[in-house]
């Protein structure tokens, strides 16, 4: 179940799809990449939003999802604006209602 929220969860990504993410997200959500840390879900969604309005395209290209009770970590692969590679780890942990409340992404 947890990993098909992931897929679903990269999939609004993919489509910049902000009120599909809020949805997803848990009230206290953080996230924290190489570039950004924000706190709550106002933030990381205004986060996300800076990323979307920052690109004409972004794609995310799952590779492997692996699950441990609440936690699913995945390979993912990111293009953007259809040129630039990136390869990702991310760690998705969700609460007991099934909401994202934790994102740490790992470039490389």
């Amino acid at each position: 179940m947890l990993l098909d929220k992931s897929i679903e969860y990269f999939t609004a990504f993919s489509e910049k799809n902000i009120d599909k993410l809020r949805n997803m997200f848990s009230n206290n959500v953080s996230l924290r990449d190489w570039e950004i840390e924000a706190t709550g879900i106002d933030h990381v969604v205004e986060a996300n939003s800076k990323i979307f309005n920052s690109v004409e395209t972004i794609t995310v290209d799952p590779i492997k999802l692996y699950q441990d009770e609440k936690t699913v970590i995945a390979e993912i692969e990111i293009t953007v604006n259809e040129v630039e590679k990136i390869l990702v780890t991310d760690i998705l942990e969700f609460d007991k209602e099934n909401k994202i409340k934790s994102i740490r992404a790992y470039k490389g």
